[in-house]
């Protein structure tokens, strides 16, 4: 038998825990696993968490959580034969989408059981981990807000878009992207591993994090007044066919600006030095998809 380790971030609720824990007695196969649950307690303690267990010989890590959680928990994986397993519990639940990973705990639970992996890419900014996109500019603001914010959900995240979009100014910046140099003037700047930023945003419509490659995307800056058709090409899948967007792929990427202090990695704000390397490592962590 195989054991399993979920790691419950006990912000998440009550009523929503008791939910998860009637799905997995329920459905999980017990014929095959034995699994524990252990709850964090402070923030990174996921990281701690999923080391051990892999120490202890875990098959596979279960982040019930968002993109921030799977974060932490891939963080104590990387470099080990334990895999990695998603509940999706968080707000956007944007690499979950990415990799098809159902929303609902039931249905996540039996992808858990039929146990189809691959190898996952991990992206990396100033050698911080992270599994779906890290980026700067607008995009790290409203990470920082966001975080900031005692509410969730799309309504709120949509509320904070539109409050600062209308006042934010952008950047001239310097990239060097496989070692071609570009300067532009940019709302967001993404570097995609996954596909979208989670409420089906799709940032990054042709991101793989099986293709060995990073996508990179520059918003660059737009009348904006037409920021709703971005979002609506965002949502279908077509940003990347916009005239106020470029879209590259690359091994290496190199963001600079003389005042950049703050940077996003898989939702999470974070104080940062004022030039970013991203590369990836490829085919680095097993994880269990459908």
């Amino acid at each position: 038998m195989e054991h399993l380790v979920f790691i419950i971030n006990p912000k998440s609720g009550v009523e929503r825990e008791k939910a998860i824990l009637k799905a997995i007695d329920e459905k999980l196969d017990q014929t095959q696993f034995t699994y524990e649950i252990i709850h964090t307690e402070y923030a990174k303690h996921g990281t701690e968490l999923a080391r051990k267990a892999a120490q202890k010989g875990a098959y596979a890590v279960v982040a019930v959580g968002g993109d921030g959680s799977v974060n932490d928990i891939v963080a104590g994986l990387i470099g080990t034969d334990t895999a990695l397993a998603i509940i999706p519990k968080g707000s956007g639940n944007g690499m979950a989408r990415s990799m098809e990973i159902p929303l609902k705990e039931y249905e996540a639970i039996d992808v858990i059981n039929r146990g189809n992996t691959i190898m996952m890419d991990i992206g990396y900014a100033n050698d911080r981990p992270f599994i779906s996109n890290a980026g700067v500019a607008f995009d790290a603001l409203i990470s920082k807000k966001f975080a900031k914010s005692t509410r969730r959900g799309f309504a709120i995240y949509s509320w904070l878009v539109t409050r600062y979009m209308w006042t934010y100014k952008e950047w001239e910046w310097q990239l060097k992207i496989d070692g071609e140099e570009i300067k532009e003037k940019a709302f967001i700047i993404s570097v995609a591993n996954g596909r979208q930023f989670g409420y089906n945003f799709q940032i990054a419509p042709g991101a793989s994090w099986t293709d060995g490659l990073l996508d990179v995307v520059v918003i660059k800056k737009f009348p904006k007044i037409l920021g709703g058709a971005l979002v609506m090409r965002a949502m279908n899948g077509t940003i990347t066919d916009s005239p106020f967007v470029d879209h590259f792929t690359a091994k290496e990427v190199v963001i600079h600006h003389p005042k950049l202090k703050l940077m996003q990695t898989d939702g999470d704000a974070h104080a940062c030095e004022n030039t970013i390397r991203f590369r990836l490592d490829e085919a680095k962590q097993k994880v269990i998809v459908p």
